[in-house]
């Protein structure tokens, strides 16, 4: 559940249904987020809008908690499967807060007839993705459903972790002159997913970029420490959904390069004979930060020292707009805006 401050359109609760564009992670999904669980749930941990809630403890210090679904369709996918997928976002998301994650938890929703085999193998990855990452999954439940009444398996975690003493990010920090910076191509994981499903072969190898981002955060914090504004994982919407979002949490607009923004040949590629725009593909690998200009360079060396930042870079700066656009100058030299994805592009995806 991310953003609730981003509502722009009056849901019609009398006559309107849900629809796949709802969870697809843009404007739709903000309007849904915004004009039924916000209002329904309201609280001020709700309202920090981030993907994770940050909250002081009785004993002192502060945790951070986060929960997600996975309905990755196919379930085993070049790159990693359902039961990884779901140990790398729910940690992303506790480390978009500079935390540390700590514990797991898992859901199994399985249908009839799935089989044994296939179980045993996402969890086997699930358990080999938990210990890569640092992290135990300690408590858990399982349920099955009529055949015909789910996709296979549907997993959904829960997670907490611990922030350091003098960190404090989120999504409303970004300030006007800030730099924005990405830690690795984008779209590796939709354009993957979407190329399992269509059977498309490329002369390379397109693979999801999904891993636990929690050791390359624990850099980034040790380097840039309070000059670091606020992190988050472009996943459902990607890019472009996310700072479309970003923008309205934190009153500014983004103007990014599109030249700097690193997307590799064959995904760049498989968009254009899939009709997608790279900038609106998720990723389960990469992460988008904010952090003051000073700090800008610096950072993104340290990045690049880690294996999951080899390719960071400075994609462009945050700046004064009340209108919250984000505005992309082209590789041509001209400029357009980058606004939220309009429809599903690209259905269950993670």
């Amino acid at each position: 559940m991310t953003s609730p401050k981003t509502f722009r359109r009056k849901l019609d609760l009398k006559n309107g249904r849900v629809d796949m564009s709802h969870g697809a992670g843009g404007r739709a999904m903000a309007d849904l987020i915004s004009g039924i669980f916000k209002e329904a749930l309201a609280n001020p941990l709700l309202e920090q809008g981030n993907d994770q809630a940050c909250f002081p403890t009785p004993a002192g210090g502060r945790m951070v908690m986060t929960t997600d679904g996975y309905v990755v369709s196919p379930i085993f996918f070049p790159g990693g499967d359902i039961g990884s997928l779901a140990v790398h976002g729910t940690v992303n998301d506790i480390a978009m807060a500079g935390a540390r994650p700590l514990y797991l938890s898992a859901s199994f929703i399985i249908e009839e007839g799935f089989p044994l085999g296939d179980l045993k193998r996402i969890a086997d990855s699930m358990g080999e993705a938990a210990a890569k990452a640092g992290v135990k999954v300690v408590t858990g439940d399982t349920k099955v459903v009529e055949r015909g009444k789910a996709d296979g398996v549907f997993i959904a975690t829960a997670g907490v972790g611990v922030v350091p003493d003098g960190i404090d990010l989120s999504g409303d920090k970004a300030r006007p002159g800030d730099k924005v910076i990405v830690s690795g191509s984008m779209g590796d994981h939709g354009v993957a997913i979407m190329s399992s499903r269509e059977n498309l072969e490329f002369e390379t190898a397109i693979v999801s970029d999904s891993a636990a981002l929690n050791g390359l955060v624990e850099v980034m914090v040790a380097c840039a420490g309070p000059s670091l504004r606020l992190m988050r994982d472009p996943t459902r919407g990607g890019l472009a959904a996310t700072l479309n979002e970003l923008a309205h949490q934190s009153d500014v607009g983004f103007r990014i390069v599109e030249r700097a923004i690193p997307i590799k040949p064959q995904v760049a590629a498989a968009c254009e004979l899939l009709g997608l725009d790279p900038l609106n593909v998720a990723n389960e690998g990469k992460l988008i930060a904010v952090v003051a200009a000073e700090a800008a360079e610096a950072l993104v060396a340290a990045m690049r020292g880690h294996p999951l930042g080899l390719d960071a870079a400075i994609i462009g700066e945050a700046i004064a707009d009340d209108q919250h656009f984000v505005q992309m100058t082209t590789g041509f030299g001209g400029g357009r805006i980058v606004d939220w994805l309009a429809g599903e592009q690209l259905p269950r995806i993670c």
